[in-house]
């Protein structure tokens, strides 16, 4: 997996050189503002139709946490920082997010092996993580782990491309078949989200009410969002039943 690991590092660094010099992801862009908004509305109402708004003492993990900022926003949803977890593979970015977000625990790691219990968290967020991946054991050595450390009854919060960039070889989009071949033993729905980003961008002063209108369009609209949950097995059921762990 190193050439792959190489390649991931190359292609994250190259994003934040050019991200440097064009501010292509700005949040001063009205376009990024309201596809962020638009994402975070989602989010929040999948949590709440779960009773999972206030997150208060659940546990979260997030898998390519990179500068941090993504995690920082689910404190949004009442969390405690203190049961916040991010793990990356580029040390850079995790120094970078340790600076912005101290109260959060960020670590360098490969997902492919957390060094976390089985069922440790009730919420593990992968956001843009495995459009990123293009080798598929290593996406399903990074699901499995995944899997693994999510308690029964937990969720993975999924935000990811669901189509390719033919200007991106480093990213494939992750349509809802993919998605479910990842997490074979995950359920729940998907919400195709987020205008396609360089229209959004381009919309200016025109943004409030241009783009709730073209993100009604399904074509347009670039990324799948889902809360998706471990089902507990029968068997461990009875077992907790009986006060077994």
């Amino acid at each position: 997996m190193t050439d792959e690991i190489e390649r991931i590092a190359r292609a994250y660094r190259g994003y934040e050189e050019e991200n440097l010099a064009t501010k292509r992801w700005s949040l001063a862009n009205r376009g990024n503002r309201a596809a962020l908004d638009e994402r975070q509305r989602t989010i929040r109402k999948m949590l709440t139709a779960n009773g999972w708004v206030p997150l208060g003492s659940r546990r979260v993990l997030e898998v390519g946490c990179g500068t941090g900022a993504e995690l920082a926003r689910l404190l949004e949803f009442g969390a405690e920082p203190q049961r916040f977890v991010g793990v990356d593979l580029l040390a850079e970015r995790v120094d970078a997010a340790k600076a912005a977000f101290p109260a959060l625990d960020l670590r360098v790691a490969n997902a492919e092996k957390l060094e976390f219990s089985d069922g440790e968290f009730d919420l593990v967020v992968a956001m843009t993580l495995f459009s990123s991946i293009r080798d598929t054991d290593m996406a399903h050595n990074v699901a499995a782990e995944i899997q693994r450390v999510l308690r029964p009854g937990g969720a993975v919060l999924w935000y990811d491309f669901r189509y390719d960039n033919p200007r991106n070889p480093n990213v494939h989009g992750m349509n809802e078949p993919a998605i479910r071949s990842l997490f074979p033993g995950l359920s729940g729905p998907l919400t195709a989200v987020t205008l396609l980003p360089p229209l959004a961008r381009r919309l200016g002063p025109l943004t409030r009410a241009l783009y709730p209108v073209l993100a009604s369009a399904p074509p347009l609209r670039t990324h799948l969002v889902g809360l998706l949950f471990k089902i507990p097995s029968p068997a461990g059921g009875r077992a907790r039943e009986r006060g077994v762990r």
